[in-house]
């Protein structure tokens, strides 16, 4: 009996058992689920998605990075799950259902899929009817919008690169200037 192994397979084999290993992880991805991790909202992958646009809508990318740059939605996703009370968690779903509803209304398409026009318009429009007082219908979809709103713009104004690139943040007391003139202080 001759049992020798051809060490050039060996290392082949080895290398096909290794690369599957590698990949496997990727194609057993689940595409429905969300990537962020959860305990109390209950997500799927297009309602992320939604949410996603709508931050970048709100914050859309120009000469500084955007809402999608910043990661801002997995922000309002985690405040929403982390601070807001249940009877808050099911207006933020229940709105985020209305505005999907709305959205194929109005376009025949889910909010992902309109053009970065209509994605604007539609935003433009429910923030005048979230301004007005009188305006009682869907107010669901209101409130979800405000709370993606307010969670985009806090997360943008304590995001790393606001404090860092955008307003310089100095340590109290800041800086001494021993040269700074006494008539510009007795003139204050």
């Amino acid at each position: 009996m001759d049992n020798k192994i051809n060490r050039r397979i060996a290392i082949r084999n080895m290398a096909l058992i290794l690369g599957s290993a590698a990949i496997l992880p990727s194609c057993l991805n689940d595409k429905g689920k969300p990537t962020v991790q959860l305990k109390h909202l209950k997500l799927n992958a297009d309602q992320e998605t939604l949410v996603t646009e709508l931050t970048e809508t709100i914050l859309p990318k120009t000469a500084t990075p955007g809402a999608k740059d910043l990661g801002l939605h997995l922000f309002v996703f985690k405040m929403i799950d982390d601070c807001y009370d249940k009877e808050h968690q099911d207006d933020f779903i229940a709105g985020l259902d209305d505005f999907e509803s709305a959205v194929k209304k109005q376009h025949g398409q889910p909010f992902s899929k309109c053009s970065v026009k209509d994605r604007t318009a539609f935003v433009s429009g429910i923030e005048q009817h979230s301004n007005d007082k009188n305006y009682k219908d869907n107010a669901k979809l209101t409130a979800f919008y405000r709370m993606v709103k307010e969670q985009t713009v806090f997360g943008y104004t304590t995001s790393k690169y606001f404090m860092t690139k955008q307003i310089v943040y100095e340590l109290v007391p800041g800086r001494y200037n021993a040269y700074y003139p006494v008539k510009k202080l007795a003139a204050v």
